[in-house]
């Protein structure tokens, strides 16, 4: 390894991360509603709340200037707020599914639709975020415009789910136990489904080319959100192991929120559903299945030659993305 390589490197250390302008709207404990600041003339299209996973930092959609999903539909002219949700803790132990949200999500709705004035919003919902926002919206329709998902499992049985088959065989109540579960852990769980991909072939292939400071910011800034991986709730992580991968309830139709009762038939609104066909994570299969499963007579499926990853930090993701989603919200606002 030269010096002109470990001197890029080491300069790439100290690249920001995160970087479009925001300013938080509500906070909640550790819970943060952030309203990205506008760089272009308004759409007319209402606000859009983007929901992520728990088990990453949310700033991977807003990676750098030239790798932001969230900068490609600022651009486009929409109104984006996201939830981030923080860094659990010991006191966090018991924080349910329902608490998440019946609780959580439905205060940072609230929060989003106050601070506009709209009567309701547009929901991006991202991977574990996208599940979460199928079933918020299915259990209050009144407050969801149109809802977009994206690399959002609904089928957590498909074949080639290797996640499912490894959470599937699990003994959940030894593995979580009365804790959380570190993010580490967690980390090593996701690396360990393509081992040589994700650990030993990135690093190949930074090797074999010149260092150039641009691609090498790009990677340690993927590697620090990789490592950036907050602990999970053990109550909540437990609930979702267990009644979406190991029992399938969302498409059993046996999914139930406290008492109520989560129905994907009762989704009417638009639907727009991206999904990567080179998707580790969540097969194609496993996010399709939402379909056939919805009530709605407006439903978009669009399957991109894309990773989970790629889905939102890739050149091609770049020019395809921010803009399909922008040109269908337009689209719809106008009907």
């Amino acid at each position: 390894m030269n010096t002109s390589f470990i001197a890029a490197l080491a300069a790439a250390r100290h690249a920001a991360i995160g970087v479009s302008a925001k300013d938080p709207i509500f906070q909640r404990e550790k819970l943060t509603v952030y309203r990205y600041r506008p760089i272009a003339r308004p759409a007319a299209a209402a606000p859009i709340l983007i929901v992520y996973a728990l088990v990453n930092r949310p700033y991977m959609l807003d990676l750098q200037p030239d790798r932001s999903l969230i900068r490609g539909l600022l651009s486009a002219g929409l109104d984006v707020h996201l939830i981030d949700w923080g860094h659990p803790n010991g006191a966090d132990r018991f924080t349910s599914l329902e608490d998440y949200l019946e609780s959580q999500m439905h205060d940072c709705v609230d929060a989003v639709l106050r601070a506009t004035s709209a009567p309701s919003l547009n929901l991006l919902g991202v991977c574990q975020g996208g599940t979460f926002s199928v079933c918020y919206t299915a259990l209050h329709p009144e407050r969801i415009r149109n809802l977009v998902t994206m690399v959002t499992p609904i089928d957590f049985q498909t074949p080639a789910d290797l996640l499912s088959k490894w959470v599937r065989r699990v003994d959940l109540a030894a593995w979580i136990g009365e804790g959380n579960v570190a993010g580490e852990t967690m980390n090593r769980v996701f690396l360990s489904l393509m081992p040589f991909r994700l650990l030993q072939q990135k690093y190949v292939n930074l090797l074999a080319e010149t260092p150039d400071a641009r691609r090498l910011e790009n990677f340690v800034r993927m590697e620090r959100w990789i490592s950036d991986s907050p602990d999970l709730a053990g109550a909540a992580l437990r609930e979702f192991a267990t009644w979406f991968y190991q029992e399938n309830r969302l498409i059993k139709g046996t999914l139930q929120i406290g008492e109520r009762l989560v129905d994907l038939g009762s989704l009417r609104q638009p639907i727009l559903n991206l999904y990567g066909k080179r998707d580790h994570l969540v097969p194609p299969a496993a996010s399709a299945a939402l379909e056939h499963l919805t009530a709605s007579s407006d439903y978009s499926g669009h399957e991109l030659d894309l990773g989970h990853i790629g889905m939102y930090v890739s050149d091609r993701a770049q020019r395809q993305v921010p803009a399909l989603i922008a040109d269908w919200l337009t689209c719809k606002h106008r009907r």
